[in-house]
């Protein structure tokens, strides 16, 4: 089967070629298309990714306080439910479903729903990941903090967080490299990011493979520079000897 790459050349309306394959003013290439649509995927994924580790790390955070069952119980509660449900079923109920019950959230645009969908859903396994970082630290950590008088927040802010980040960043980086994987599901609600693209385009075109293999070559580009600057923060974030001596840090 011969390859037509000279498609992304096409303009998107008359189907004529454009020279340089880079259209200006009214004449839209299927290449330009292709670029706006990544930036549609890269700003959901990254809004998502920011809104997933603040939620997520204040969860992980509840879910290994002492002395707080209730909550501990609600952070429980947060990852079982956020865990449990399919993202695209989430999507579809903050979608259809939280503007009817909440009248204010029909007026947000269907990016910020997704956004908000994908972000609790990454929010649920980040938090477990912050939890088991916690714990994983040496008891002594916590009871060197409150020897030094820190309070609660304090012990956790300078002692606690600063290691366990450092221990989580490889579950991290597969977070942050999956969170680009699954805003693909924003085409359900018509986002037109690069899943959406590949499927309109093939069929317009006639020529889904060479529109599939771009909008998988253009995946792989974000998933792996996402994971080369995780992959540098790991290496500058290290700590020269540090092991993992037990467990109870969270208790």
């Amino acid at each position: 089967m011969n390859m037509d790459w000279q498609v992304f050349c096409q303009d998107t309306l008359t189907g004529d070629a454009v020279a340089g394959c880079l259209g200006s003013g009214r004449d839209i290439t299927y290449l330009n298309w292709i670029f706006t649509a990544w930036g549609w995927t890269v700003s959901v994924s990254l809004t998502a990714l920011l809104i997933a580790l603040l939620v997520g790390s204040l969860i992980g955070v509840i879910r290994t306080l002492p002395d707080s069952p209730w909550l501990v119980r609600l952070g429980n509660a947060w990852v079982e439910m956020f865990r449990n449900v399919p993202l695209l079923v989430q999507i579809f109920l903050w979608y259809h479903v939280m503007p009817t019950l909440v009248p204010p959230m029909r007026d947000l645009p269907p990016f910020v729903l997704v956004v908000l969908a994908l972000g609790f859903f990454t929010s649920a396994r980040i938090a477990e990941q912050v939890r088991a970082g916690i714990q994983a630290l040496p008891k002594g950590q916590r009871y060197a903090g409150m020897a030094m008088g820190f309070t609660t927040f304090q012990y956790y802010r300078y002692v606690l967080l600063p290691m366990a980040y450092r221990i989580i960043i490889p579950p991290l980086t597969s977070e942050s490299m999956n969170i680009f994987k699954n805003s693909s599901v924003a085409f359900a609600v018509s986002i037109p990011e690069l899943t959406q693209y590949a499927m309109q385009v093939g069929e317009e075109t006639s020529r889904p493979i060479e529109i599939y293999l771009a909008v998988t070559v253009l995946y792989v580009i974000s998933a792996l520079v996402i994971n080369r600057i995780m992959a540098f923060v790991e290496k500058r974030a290290r700590v020269p000897g540090f092991v993992v001596a037990g467990t109870g840090g969270g208790h």
